[in-house]
């Protein structure tokens, strides 16, 4: 006579599959726990703005440390209060370093380029041409380079240390009085922080290129779906770009903001490495109010990975609000 599972009593099953696992893992046919320490998933992600098939890759996390070290006119306990009330530590602020690669079909362009092998924020920085690669970007196929400005972390990947070229068939986009000013020891003040390595890595990754630079203007297209807006504080003039394809726009703000809660909600509070902090914050606040109103899509370079997302007016400051990682197209609501 057949006994069917169902009248074999629930406890006795489970006894059975117990002790068939035990024999299976004393006879050695279990499989072997998975090891720990595999290495980080590849750090890109792609999505379409318009036509436009859109890259983010990394530079690496870059830790500041203390917030408190950083972010100026604002008492710790107000740093620790909006850093509790948004799960965030209160030791050390990090931040992102989001590279975006737009390719529009007949050229390519990269915004910024991270550290290079500087290694002021730690041995984190510096991924960028291992992320490339991962993502499948052939650096000889880069067109244009555009920075926001020459700070060593949106600077520092142009010039390898055997002074080859990291994008050897571009051009290159940046505002001239950034360029004038750090590159030259006599206009970075003596208590910059870092300055050293400001002006060495301005220096190493932007005086061999001089002769490929186009030094770019307020509201200045300097590429077709590619304009400049003027926000300066932050650095001499340090710029933004509206980044428009196919009817679809993105906003690259650079270091409009630091960080998405510190530098938002009170978008006044100062940041240690301006070399202008009123003008900066002022910059702010115009710039985030206007994308804010427009209901623009942003990237932010030091924003949470993969730093894409809205601003909206609250209260006196702003809320940033990411959007989730996704293939399907990015553009204005």
């Amino acid at each position: 006579m057949t006994t069917s599972l169902r009248s074999i009593p629930r406890r006795q099953v489970l006894g059975g599959i117990a002790a068939s696992g035990a024999m299976l893992t004393l006879s050695g046919l279990a499989h072997a726990k998975m090891p720990i320490g595999l290495p980080q998933a590849p750090y890109f992600h792609r999505f379409k703005l318009g036509d436009a098939e859109c890259t983010i890759v990394s530079d690496g996390q870059l830790p500041l440390g203390d917030p408190a070290a950083a972010f100026l006119n604002i008492s710790k306990e107000e740093i620790a209060r909006e850093l509790h009330d948004n799960f965030l530590p209160a030791d050390n602020a990090v931040l992102e370093q989001n590279v975006l690669v737009a390719n529009f079909g007949d050229r390519v362009v990269l915004f910024d380029t991270g550290m290079g092998t500087d290694t002021l924020f730690g041995d984190g920085t510096g991924k960028l041409m291992s992320t490339l690669k991962q993502a499948g970007i052939d650096p000889a196929g880069v067109d244009a380079v555009v920075m926001s400005h020459a700070h060593i972390d949106h600077c520092g990947g142009l010039i390898a240390d055997n002074g080859s070229i990291n994008f050897p068939n571009a051009q290159y986009f940046i505002g001239e009085p950034d360029y004038a000013y750090w590159t030259d020891d006599s206009k970075i003040p003596d208590n910059y922080p870092a300055r050293p390595h400001f002006l060495a890595q301005a220096r190493k990754n932007l005086l061999p290129l001089k002769d490929r630079i186009h030094f770019y203007k307020d509201n200045e297209e300097i590429l077709p779906g590619i304009t400049v807006l003027s926000a300066p504080g932050h650095t001499v003039s340090h710029s933004i770009f509206m980044i428009n394809s196919g009817g679809k726009q993105l906003c690259y703000i650079g270091d409009l903001a630091h960080h998405p809660v510190l530098l938002l909600e009170r978008p006044r509070t100062q940041f240690a490495f301006d070399t202008d902090p009123v003008q900066s914050a002022e910059s702010r606040v115009r710039m985030l109010t206007m994308l804010a109103a427009n209901r623009t899509p942003l990237l932010a370079y030091h924003f949470a990975w993969p730093g894409i997302g809205h601003v909206a007016k609250a209260g006196d400051g702003f809320q940033y609000f990411p959007l989730p990682l996704q293939q399907q197209a990015v553009g204005s609501i």
